[in-house]
């Protein structure tokens, strides 16, 4: 969010307001200004967010690989179908969480507006759901919906194909086994490439959500996410587009190495077979 061009068209002074100061920096001043804590700003629509978003992802990409395209007899998966599968979970996925991340992202930005000297908009998570509908309706929990689950299809392109094809290339072409090496080896190939494709969508996901709304619910700033990507290109530069990557990419390995683990234990403990 930081250096977002497109504020100066509301006044000027709001893009200064909250100077370029890189991950280091930007942890360090949540802390020094709002407290240790406020580094967990958000989790709990975080949590909200993941139990629908990873339920509904991992259930569609499976479904669609068993069911709809289907393995070959040699139990291979081609890559294409692969990315087809990733892309249509991650819209499923996220298209059903987007009121949470909605919210996770707004109490998020909360800090910022509190050193703005701007008022607080919400107490917590459940008055941040009751305002936004009453506010903007059903409608109002899917803003933004669109760059979401753009975003979303991405990631899970990076995420569940990378993951699916590095796992079966390395069981089928490895002396490596179906275990928790190859599950780790995996899991860090999906967090690199997912945070590679996310992060351009996440910038823009991020603006559009977070931006100040008329009373009809219309975004002050952006027209779409083409505007949007168009004026953080022209204000900004191409490498406006992987603001926060760093951070994002520290996020997601981890992340994704808890998950994948978890995961293929969870099925191993439930007599289901390897993912």
């Amino acid at each position: 969010m930081q250096g977002e061009a497109a504020l100066a068209r509301l006044g000027g002074s709001a893009r200064e307001s909250a100077p370029y100061r890189g991950m280091v920096r930007t942890a360090l001043g949540i802390v020094q200004e709002e407290g240790f804590l406020k580094l967990w700003q958000g989790v709990t629509p975080a949590i909200y967010r993941h139990v629908v978003y990873s339920g509904g992802r991992m259930v569609t990409y499976e479904h669609l690989r068993e069911v709809v395209f289907g393995k070959s007899e040699d139990k291979h998966y081609p890559l294409w179908k692969s990315v087809i599968g990733g892309m249509m979970a991650g819209v499923v996925g996220q298209f059903l969480a987007n009121p949470t991340d909605l919210v996770k992202v707004q109490m998020q930005m909360e800090g910022k507006r509190k050193l703005e000297g701007k008022p607080l908009r919400y107490r917590g998570v459940h008055h941040a759901f009751a305002k936004i509908l009453a506010e903007g309706g059903i409608r109002g929990l899917w803003a933004g919906w669109v760059p979401n689950i753009q975003r979303a299809a991405l990631v899970n392109m990076g995420d569940l194909t990378t993951y699916d094809t590095v796992k079966h290339y390395l069981v089928l072409n490895t002396p490596l086994e179906d275990n928790i090496m190859t599950h780790s080896l995996s899991s860090l190939c999906s967090g690199l490439v997912a945070s590679i494709l996310g992060t351009p969508a996440d910038v823009i996901k991020s603006r559009i959500m977070n931006q100040p709304r008329d009373k009809q619910g219309r975004g002050l700033l952006y027209k779409s996410s083409t505007d949007c990507l168009i004026q953080a290109v022209q204000g900004e530069g191409f490498m406006s587009l992987y603001k926060g990557f760093l951070p994002s990419w520290l996020r997601m390995t981890p992340w994704s190495l808890v998950f994948w683990l978890t995961y293929e234990k969870i099925r191993e403990m439930s007599g289901v077979s390897p993912f």
